[in-house]
């Protein structure tokens, strides 16, 4: 028990001592008005919340969701290759990319009818 009370004060004290060093040795940087205030969906938090909202952020964060839920679901397909049948595994891993390339194309394709 006393060792664990040592090592956890050892601990304390070294983090402390690195937190006051950085603290000390960090380069002091001029902060102006654009650095504190927060950036978020691509509108200012701090103004009025009846703003237009920017069509082109919500699209590539639209875009940017599909794609990261495409390389979550395409990782395991490649692992199941040795487990199944090849032509199950290629029709299965076509089927979903074509569905996958539909949506994007039809999300491109709305995107360019709005921003025209």
């Amino acid at each position: 028990m006393f060792t664990m009370l040592l090592f956890s004060l050892i601990i304390f004290l070294v983090s402390s001592v690195v937190m006051i060093l950085a603290t000390l040795l960090a380069k002091k940087t001029i902060m102006d008005r654009e650095k504190n205030s927060p950036y978020e969906c691509g509108f200012d938090p701090k103004g009025s919340a009846r703003l237009p909202f920017s069509l082109r952020f919500f699209l590539i964060a639209v875009i940017f969701l599909i794609f990261d839920v495409e390389i979550t679901l395409l990782l395991p397909i490649a692992s199941t290759l040795t487990l199944t049948n090849i032509f199950s595994w290629v029709f299965t891993s076509m089927v979903f990319l074509i569905i996958l390339l539909a949506g994007l194309y039809y999300e491109w394709y709305q995107g360019a009818l709005e921003w025209s």
